[in-house]
């Protein structure tokens, strides 16, 4: 499929100064989108100028729910080169949320070429400073005009791109984590593997209370026994107990980070002891009583590495690293965003030239 463009005529005011860019709060002058129906299958793939959607107050995405999404970024090297991190992974995990969804999957070459084409004639977008990027969000929702709780046979996927500043202004400072005992986020069996929009709708209720109490971030433990850790927010979790890297095992109800797949890959490439299995809050809680967790930090698209200085459960909490961030975390982080950015040689395969 032939993807047509139509280039906008009325070009946004760019941005000045990129200390000010934040987080998805500016777009950039061009969007991809593509539909689908069940007779056509997918259709009319363009990329046009950024516009609002128009959508029927009937379209099912607003009553039920079907919409899965996607996040990733672009990178401008020294050599003003323009990056793109492990695209084609985000592609092929969109498809397995849409398989969850009951969603038409896209091909994945298709995509990938979707999101370089878009990249490409957005470059000029792409911001330079350090820990700043192009960061670029696919989506896709089911439109049938019509209410009744099935599959929709309309849908429309579209890609839109947001130059963000550094997630970490003034370093990488460690941050405070709830581990939540009231709320559940998702359980086996659930959505909570797919990139879907309930799972975070889910969280938002806790967060608010956490971040209330002070807390930056609610650990979610598992939804049956609420027994065992599962993830942070929009972050996967690893913790460092004993010199080796522990993590949640992936279960089914466990977004399977591509931050978190590219860090256990480095760390395994360093000679790092990697854990995938359950752990219990208690074995993590005991680990930071006896001095045996060392690190902890979350992994994720938009943070990177996000370390944890303490650890909150019930009336204790755990001070980790005396709230410093950790050598290995530090070291992950730089090595990963070395790669990213062209400054480390890629050696795994994940980076594209746009």
């Amino acid at each position: 499929m032939d993807i047509r463009i139509t280039l906008s005529q009325n070009k946004k005011e760019k941005y000045t100064d990129e200390s000010t860019l934040g987080f998805g709060k500016i777009f950039t002058d061009h969007m991809f989108e593509v539909s689908y129906n069940t007779e056509k299958g997918w259709h009319d793939a363009q990329i046009v100028p950024y516009h609002r959607l128009s959508l029927d107050p009937a379209s099912s995405v607003l009553h039920y729910a079907q919409e899965i999404f996607e996040g990733l970024k672009a990178y401008r090297t020294d050599n003003d080169e323009i990056l793109l991190f492990r695209a084609k992974d985000n592609c092929a995990r969109l498809n397995r949320s849409a398989q969850r969804l009951c969603m038409p999957e896209i091909d994945i070459d298709f995509n990938f070429n979707a999101i370089k084409t878009l990249v490409d004639i957005e470059r000029d977008w792409v911001p330079r400073s350090d820990g700043s990027s192009l960061y670029i969000r696919p989506t896709m929702i089911a439109n049938d005009e019509a209410l009744g709780v099935k599959a929709a046979s309309n849908y429309l996927y579209y890609i839109i791109c947001s130059p963000s500043g550094a997630y970490y202004k003034d370093g990488l400072k460690p941050i405070n984590i709830k581990v939540e005992d009231k709320y559940v986020r998702a359980v086996r069996g659930g959505t909570g593997e797919a990139k879907t929009g309930g799972n975070y709708a889910a969280s938002i209720k806790a967060g608010e209370e956490a971040a209330k109490q002070g807390f930056s971030q609610v650990l979610w433990l598992d939804g049956e026994e609420m027994k065992y850790v599962e993830e942070v927010g929009a972050m996967n979790m690893m913790f460092v107990i004993d010199n080796k890297i522990v993590t949640p095992k992936l279960n089914g109800s466990i977004l399977p980070g591509i931050t978190r797949d590219s860090v256990l890959t480095i760390a395994r490439d360093m000679g790092i002891t990697v854990e995938e299995r359950r752990v219990a809050v208690e074995e993590l809680i005991d680990a930071g009583r006896s001095g045996r967790l060392t690190e902890a930090f979350g992994t994720g698209t938009a943070a990177v590495i996000s370390p944890v200085g303490m650890l909150a459960y019930k009336d204790e909490q755990i001070i980790i690293n005396n709230r410093k961030i950790g050598e290995l975390s530090m070291t992950l982080y730089n090595t990963l965003t070395g790669i990213q950015r062209g400054r480390i040689k890629d050696k795994f395969g994940w980076i594209t030239v746009v």
